[in-house]
Parts: structure tokens; sequence; C-alpha cells
């Protein structure tokens, strides 16, 4: 699987995943000039997207772009792809990944859309890539940045990040990702722009349970501040460029997810906040909310490195049931005091 990168300059694009950020994505992709093959789980979601172009289950009423097609074969998705989009559930990565590294062509390159860290390994997506495809991180990219599915699919204007060790493959796939409404940033710090999108997550789940609590803008406000701390003192440890965090993969992702009822995450943590168990919350939603799945992960990871992690460490309770939504934010307002610089 370690060939060399082309020059990207094909027009097939391989979208692995066809839940609501996948789909959207895809629309991005066939308005910047690619034609999109999405691979869907369920043959019913690609009889919709191919005969009424729509994805009825996750995104309804947005039409898509007849260079849009999709097969639940991942043979035939990943046909002539000289890029490899996986939308998949974060914790789902390991087990789907092998099934599709056989049809992808050899210098194709993966771009990651997905946030969140691995139970078990604590591995970012990339890493996951990399061990399981025995892949080389300049053929690994990931995308990050203030992206509400909806929004996107609605072609409102928005701006993201693509990342990758390799800059010029960096720069070769925001060639392939600029559309009319969609204008992509690049990056080399792959990790700050998958530790931003993964913690945001968790910061979201915050500040939806304080807002199914009743509380108002001066708490959200207080959450998102100190949830951007909390990000960036993990991700420096780790060796993340600070700067990545003042951006669009760190302080953009993070207001946006907090800030929207278009938010999973914020949403997730809200219905939380008001009384709803974790379990019903999943059988009233086919939508999956990285942040209730990955916040034991960085919680692991916070502790392997000491960091303190204190939103962190408090939703993962909260998800466990070990904590009330009420007594999470009790103990924020208990806990001792200390510069706001810490």
């Amino acid at each position: 699987m370690n060939g060399l990168v082309g020059n990207l300059s094909g027009n097939k694009v391989a979208v692995l995943g066809a839940g609501s950020w996948g789909t959207a994505f895809s629309i991005v992709l066939a308005d910047a000039g690619n034609d999109v093959s999405i691979w869907a789980r369920r043959e019913e979601v690609s009889a919709s997207i191919n005969e009424g172009h729509e994805n009825v289950d996750y995104l309804p009423g947005i039409e898509l772009p007849r260079t849009i097609t999709s097969t639940p074969d991942p043979e035939e998705a990943l046909a002539g792809a000289d890029i490899v989009v996986l939308a998949v559930p974060s914790q789902s990565l390991r087990e789907n990944l092998p099934a599709f590294l056989p049809y992808v062509d050899n210098d194709a390159v993966f771009v990651s859309l997905m946030k969140g860290v691995e139970l078990g390994t604590l591995k970012r997506m990339s890493e996951v890539i990399a061990e399981v495809g025995d892949i080389g991180a300049h053929r690994i990219s990931v995308v990050s940045g203030p992206n509400l599915a909806r929004e996107i699919a609605r072609r409102e204007p928005a701006a993201s990040v693509v990342a990758c060790a390799d800059e010029n493959v960096a720069t070769l796939l925001q060639n392939r990702m600029h559309s009319s409404a969609f204008r992509p940033y690049t990056s080399v710090d792959v990790l700050g722009c998958e530790f931003g999108g993964a913690y945001k997550n968790v910061v979201a789940l915050c500040v939806g349970m304080a807002v199914g609590l009743g509380f108002g803008d001066n708490t959200t406000a207080s959450l998102i501040t100190r949830g951007l701390a909390e990000t960036a003192r993990l991700a420096m440890n780790l060796g993340a460029n600070p700067l990545t965090l003042m951006g669009l993969a760190g302080l953009g992702d993070l207001v946006a997810t907090c800030s929207s009822p278009l938010s999973r995450n914020r949403t997730f943590g809200e219905k939380m906040g008001q009384g709803m168990t974790v379990e019903d919350i999943y059988a009233s939603t086919r939508q999956v909310a990285e942040g209730a799945k990955s916040c034991s992960s960085l919680r692991a990871l916070a502790a392997q490195m000491g960091v303190d992690a204190p939103i962190v460490d408090a939703v993962d309770d909260v998800v466990a049931g070990n904590l009330t939504t009420s007594g999470l934010m009790e103990a924020f307002i208990a806990r001792d005091t200390k510069s706001e610089l810490s």
C-alpha cells in the first residue's frame, strides 16, 4: 500500500459512509467538479440517492447533484477513485477499513472526516488508517472545521482545514475540494486538527447539558472558553501547533458545534440535561454523537499525559451514569480557583 502519491488530477472520489456529513461533503466535492460515488451500508439508502437524488434518511429535503451516485458495493464505489473519503463512525473504522483496502488504488489519498479517538488504543483516526492499512503519512489527510452538515449541504458559505503531513498533498486536495461555497485552507498539523475535532464534541455535550438544565449564555460562553483551554492543554502536550487550536479546526469548530441546534453533540447533551438517559437518546435517533463515544478515550489519554481535563472527566462520568448533569455543573463551580491561563 506504500505507493507515491500522483498529482490527484482525476475526477473520481469515493466517499465511504452515507451519513449526514459524508453526504454533505459529497455535495462539496461534486460542486468542485468531481464525480462522487458514495458507499452506503444499506441498499435502501443507495436507492434513495440514485433514484430520487436525495438521502432521505440523513439529509431529507436536500437535492443531490447528478454527479453523485451510490452503491452498497465497496469495490464499485472505489473503482478508479484517486481520493478516498472516510466518513464512517470513528469507533467502527478499524472494523470497516479492511473490507475497503483491497479495492483502493495504490496511490490514492485518504481523507478522514471522522472526529474521534479510538476506544482502547487511544489512537487518532489518521493513526488507525496508517496502522490498519500500512499507509504512509503522505497519503493520509483530515478535514476539520465548523462544518455543520445541513448548512454545508445547503451551500451556505463555510471554511475548513485540510491537513496532511505532506504540504503538497494538502494543496492538491484543497484544489479538489474548493467550491463556490466551501473554502478549504491547508495545514500540516494533522494532530492539532484531529484533536480539535474530537475534543469539541465532548465540550458540546457539556454545553448541551447546561442548556438542557436551563442555563443561559454566560454558562455557555464559560464552558466554550474553558473547553478551548482544555483542548489546547492536551493537544499542545502531544505536539500540536497552538495556532491550530486558535483557527478553524479549533476555535471555529468548537463555537459552531457548541452553539448550533444542528449539532448532534450539543443536541445529545441537551437531551441529557432534560433528563433523558443515554440509552433513550440512542434509541431515538440514527445519528451518532461522537463525543459520547470518545469522552472516555480522551479522559484516558489526558490521564496518561498528566493533563488536567475537568470537562472531559465530568462528561465521561455523566455518560457512564456516575454523575448527574446538575452535579456536573456544581462540580465545575466547586473546583479550586486558579489563574485563567491555567
